[in-house]
């Protein structure tokens, strides 16, 4: 049966968006399990602007929806009306005249904006991990790649953005100060909101020239502790990686003396960039110093760009001091009784882990107790990023948020009436 209303606000927003861009939610329209019951694809600002403001009137749940490549990370909704997809928000619209910025549509995916960058020798500073993402999606989720290391967050490459607020105003910010506004800085408006606090409709990024050579130094290893002691030698190297990466599979890593002569089962990786010769230098200088098997090729691992987790498991992101980190992974091992894929970024301490899909709850939420605290000692976290549906509503998602009044603070005032996504912020608001 159709809801009262339900046909005045489709056609309501088929006249904002445009015949065929507005109808009622299908199977595939959810987020985190929560069926929409409506999705509207705005062509431009001004509608994406109306349907906000439609939405605010009807007093409907927005979420924003980019390529859905991470739809499925995060708390659920709380309520669910209205996917508002970002699709045709897309393409880049303005470059600066000294190529030191570019502002884009929020529903451009990453590859496009750098395929066509590359053709004018530029590029982001922004390599996420989800193949086809948008630039909307990774500040919303603030989804780093390898870049992190040498260049920041996705969100610190950031020169400003327009974005419409939870009663459909058309706003813009400058930079992390929003120049022109009482409000908090931009990293705490969008970037790691979820679309909880507004629509992002373009950002303006920070530009670089491409770099004329890229060589990647690998060297297997054994164990947790041997990653650590790699990425601090390769650190006093002073060898200017733009990336350390680590790949440790779930393998019981075999520490017999006359076995360990034999190649890890796991990867440390470093990415040197820059002018040709100077990158063969420093190349060389670096198997110098993790020695053993390294070696220096110009193609990436496989593994790189990718999360060690597939579809329907249990998908951790643990952040802590680079110096804790091997800590922290043995921590998760014996939680788990074992090891598990782990996966990421060696040099800043921020990695992936994945849990089988067979763990249930009561298991999980055992597991996810004994690493937090471990890590609350050490400064870090433990987040689950993913989890399926049974997992997901029986488990603490965050854990310990200590910027939880702060954060409760910046909800009530950008979205005082819960409709942006309600729940999905840090911390469950």
């Amino acid at each position: 049966m159709v809801a009262p209303g339900s046909f005045d606000v489709r056609e309501r927003l088929a006249a904002i968006c445009g015949p065929g861009f507005a109808r009622e939610a299908g199977p595939a329209d959810e987020v985190a399990g929560v069926p929409a019951r409506w999705v509207a694809a705005p062509g431009t600002v001004e509608a994406a602007a109306a349907v906000l403001a439609l939405a605010a009137a009807r007093d409907l749940a927005v979420v924003p929806r980019g390529a859905a490549t991470k739809v499925d990370w995060g708390t659920p909704p709380v309520r669910l009306d209205l996917l508002v997809d970002t699709g045709r928000l897309a393409g880049i619209w303005h470059r600066d005249p000294g190529e030191l910025s570019v502002e884009v549509g929020a529903g451009t995916p990453v590859r496009a904006v750098q395929a066509v960058l590359g053709q004018r020798g530029l590029r982001l500073a922004c390599d996420p991990r989800s193949i086809g993402s948008t630039v909307g999606g990774i500040l919303a989720a603030d989804e780093s790649g390898p870049l992190r290391h040498r260049y920041g967050t996705p969100c610190e490459q950031v020169v400003g953005v327009s974005y419409v607020d939870a009663e459909g105003r058309l706003r813009h910010a400058d930079g992390w100060s929003m120049r022109g506004t009482d409000g908090p800085g931009l990293n705490q408006v969008l970037c790691g909101s979820q679309g909880a606090l507004a629509l992002l409709v373009s950002a303006t990024l920070r530009t670089q020239a491409a770099p004329a050579a890229r060589v990647w130094v690998t060297r297997s290893v054994w164990t947790p502790l041997e990653v650590h002691d790699l990425v601090r030698q390769a650190l006093a190297a002073s060898v200017a990686p733009s990336a350390i990466e680590v790949d440790l599979p779930a393998h019981r890593a075999i520490l017999i003396p006359r076995q360990r002569s034999r190649q890890g089962p796991g990867t440390v990786a470093l990415l040197l960039e820059g002018a040709r010769a100077d990158v063969l230098d420093r190349a060389e200088q670096l198997l110098g110093v993790l020695s053993g098997d390294a070696r220096a090729v110009e193609t990436p691992p496989r593994w790189w760009h990718r999360y060690p987790f597939e579809p329907g498991e249990v998908a951790l992101r643990l952040t802590v001091p680079i110096n804790d980190l091997h800590a922290a992974i043995y921590a998760l091992r014996d939680a788990v009784g074992g090891p598990v894929p782990v996966r990421g970024a060696a040099g800043t301490g921020v990695v992936h882990a994945a849990l089988p899909a067979s763990l249930g709850a009561e298991r999980v939420n055992a597991i996810l107790m004994a690493v937090r605290g471990v890590l609350l000692f050490r400064g870090g976290t433990c987040v689950v990023t993913s989890a399926p549906p049974a997992v997901r509503q029986a488990i603490d998602m965050w854990g310990p948020v200590a910027a939880l009044p702060t954060l409760r603070e910046v909800k009530d005032r950008f979205d005082p009436h819960r409709r942006m996504a309600p729940g999905r912020y840090i911390g469950g608001l």
